[in-house]
Order: structure tokens, then C-alpha cells, then sequence
């Protein structure tokens, strides 16, 4: 096994993998129920779902041990980093107020701002990145592993002490929901949780591990002078994680939509066996036909992130019959007549994440790269 490069091929088969899972989960075809774990828990519990999205956070930190390798001036940095943050918050936002406009009683009418959600996905995603890239920049690896445990431990006791004392960790009781609310307002909150959102702001304090998480792993299977014993520790320490988060859990209980610390630590052993398991299989050999459909996905992860949220959001918009949309006639007429049940739905969702996969092909083919 050789050295890995500067941007090397398990990262990228990693972070294409993350958003080839992430559109098949969030576009599931209807007129059936999807596979459990394709479906995130409803509060306690874990599916396959609730791996992903911590997933993409581990490869955007992974990301910043190459980005950030070379110093630079702090200014430069700050610029870099806050305008990078902005356009991606930016984003999440207007992708949640697509298509800007809404039925009411059979006419088109205008989404108002104060009705539009602001947290989000990429806001999520944004918020991490800028937390995790100053405390890159400014801290050593070993007082990043401290910092971890500081946010980790403080979520914990903020949630057990500012929370309903009767249910500090109850959709509605727990200490996030209540700062969104102070915060934000109940408006600009996810609309299916009744005031709750996934995507909470207090939440992102555990959500950054996973991000700094991704950047030590990285950062080490890069300096590592040997890879094979680096990645065999790799592996082990995903092991150690895995069975600490089970254990934690017993009291601090995994929750992906809590964003839990059990969940954090079960998230991360997981990467770190996923990405051991790739470096080792991949690292040294040239890309073949599985590896290069997965590059396509991790080289344009957020313009194929964003165009499979928009375009599905068009689809459903397109009424083919009276309250019958594009997306929903196909996943019916077509995917549960071909296979009934959840398999159908499994199908109608790798046909659209083939769709989306297609976009960045063409993207590939004509060398075309977006980074914000």
C-alpha cells in the first residue's frame, strides 16, 4: 500500500457513497412504506438513515486535512472560511424556500419569508464547518480530541440541566427546542415536529465533532508513515468508539435527531471502520469502473446534494392528473407495478439517484468542479 496522495481515492469513493445513500433515503418512491433502515428512528433507536448524514459531515472534515494543510494568512483564512460558511447557510435557506411559491384553494400563491424554515441540512453543515475550521486552525490534534469531549459532556449537561426537568430529552423538552423557539420562533422551524427541528442550533455543537472527527482521521492516515498500521488503528479505534457509544448510550440514549452523544461516537466508529476498510482496499490502485461511479457523486457532492432536493421538489409539483404528481405517477404506475411494496420504492428512489448521478457524469466529463 502506498502513501495516500494529496486528495486520495477512498475519500472521495467515501463522500460519493455518503451522497449516493443521502438521495436514495430522502427520496424514497411513494405508495409504499420504505425499508425500516431507510427510514431515520423516530426519536431513540438507529437505522442505516441516521448514518448518512453524520457521514457527510466526517468527509467535509476529512476535506479540511488537505484544504487547510498549507498555512495562510489569518485574514485570508477568515475571509475563506466566513464567506465559504455564508454561501452554504445561503443555500440550505433557499433550497428550503424553493419553489418560493404554494397552492391555496387551487392557485399559486407566494411563500412568505416569515414563514420559510432556516436551519437545515446545509445550514447544519455551514455552522460546522466554520466552528471546526477555526478550532483546526488554531488548536493541535491532541486539544481537538479535548474540545471533542468538552462539546460532547457539555451538550450532555446542558440538555440534563436547561431541559423539562420531566423530559429533558422529549422532542419539545429538550434545551435546543427551547433556544430555536426563544431564537428563532416556531415559524421558521421544521414543520412536521410540532417546534422541533432536527437541525436545531444547540445541535450543532455535537455535529462539529463529527466534522473535527473527520479531520483527525484524515490528517492522520495522511502523516501516517506506515498505512497499513495506520489503518489498522483506524479501524480499532472505530471498534472502541462503536462499543462506547452502546455503552453511553445506556444513559445518554442515541438519537440521531437529538444528535446525541452516543449517537456522535456510534456515527464516527462507524466512519472511521468505513473509511479504514476503503483506504485499505482502494489505496495504491487506479480507479476502476465501481470506484469512478462513486467519484463522480464525491467530486460535486453539493451541486448533486442540491439538485436532488430541487428537482424532486419540481416533479412533485407537476400534477400529470388531478392530485396525481410526476414523481408520485411514476413511483406508482411504474416502480410499484414493476415491484410492489418497499422494494418498488427502493427502486424508484435508485432510478432518481441515477438521474442526479447522471448530472454530475456530465459534470465530470467536461471537467467541470464547483467549489464554493
Amino acid at each position: 500500500m502506498t502513501k495516500p496522495a494529496a486528495r486520495f481515492l477512498s475519500l472521495d469513493v467515501f463522500r460519493g457513497l455518503t451522497v449516493c445513500l443521502m438521495i436514495v433515503v430522502n427520496t424514497a418512491g411513494p405508495g409504499a412504506k420504505a425499508y425500516t433502515q431507510l427510514v431515520h428512528a423516530p426519536w431513540f433507536g438507529f437505522t442505516a438513515a441516521d448514518a448518512v448524514f453524520p457521514s457527510f459531515l466526517f468527509a467535509v472534515g476529512c476535506s479540511m486535512a488537505f484544504a487547510f494543510s498549507r498555512p495562510i494568512p489569518v485574514n485570508d483564512f477568515l475571509f475563506k472560511v466566513l464567506k465559504r460558511g455564508a454561501l452554504i447557510f445561503l443555500l440550505g435557506f433557499l433550497m428550503y424556500w424553493f419553489p418560493f411559491v404554494h397552492k391555496v384553494d387551487g392557485h399559486w400563491v407566494f411563500s412568505p419569508l416569515s414563514e420559510t424554515r432556516v436551519l437545515g441540512v446545509l445550514q447544519r453543515i455551514a455552522i460546522c464547518y466554520v466552528l471546526a475550521a477555526f478550532a483546526v486552525r488554531w488548536l493541535s490534534p491532541r486539544l481537538i480530541v479535548v474540545l471533542s469531549a468538552v462539546l460532547l459532556l457539555g451538550y450532555w449537561a446542558i440538555l440534563m440541566t436547561l431541559g423539562d426537568p420531566a423530559a429533558p430529552l422529549s422532542k419539545l423538552g429538550n434545551a435546543g427546542t427551547h433556544l430555536d423557539l426563544l431564537l428563532i420562533g416556531q415559524n421558521h422551524l421544521y414543520r412536521k415536529d410540532g417546534g422541533f427541528d432536527p437541525e436545531g442550533l444547540l445541535g450543532a455543537l455535537p455535529a462539529t465533532v463529527n466534522v473535527l472527527a473527520g479531520y483527525l482521521a484524515a490528517r492522520f492516515l495522511k502523516e501516517a508513515p506506515d498505512s497499513r498500521k495506520a489503518v489498522t488503528r483506524m479501524a480499532l479505534a472505530g471498534v472502541v468508539l462503536i462499543a462506547a457509544a452502546l455503552a453511553w448510550s445506556l444513559a445518554f440514549p442515541i438519537a440521531k435527531k437529538l444528535w446525541t452523544g452516543s449517537f456522535v461516537l456510534l456515527t464516527v466508529g462507524i466512519d472511521f471502520v468505513l473509511l479504514a476498510g476503503l483506504t485499505a482496499l482502494l489505496e495504491g490502485k487506479a480507479p476502476n469502473a465501481g470506484t469512478r461511479f462513486f467519484q463522480v457523486f464525491g467530486l460535486n457532492p453539493l451541486v448533486i446534494y442540491l439538485f436532488s432536493e430541487l428537482f424532486v421538489v419540481v416533479l412533485n409539483m407537476i400534477e400529470v392528473a388531478p392530485g396525481v404528481t410526476a414523481y408520485g405517477w411514476v413511483g406508482i404506475h411504474v416502480f410499484q407495478a414493476l415491484a410492489p411494496g418497499a422494494l418498488g420504492s427502493l427502486l424508484c428512489a435508485i432510478a432518481y439517484m441515477l438521474v442526479c448521478w447522471l448530472l454530475g457524469y456530465v459534470m465530470d466529463r467536461r471537467g467541470i468542479v464547483v467549489k464554493l
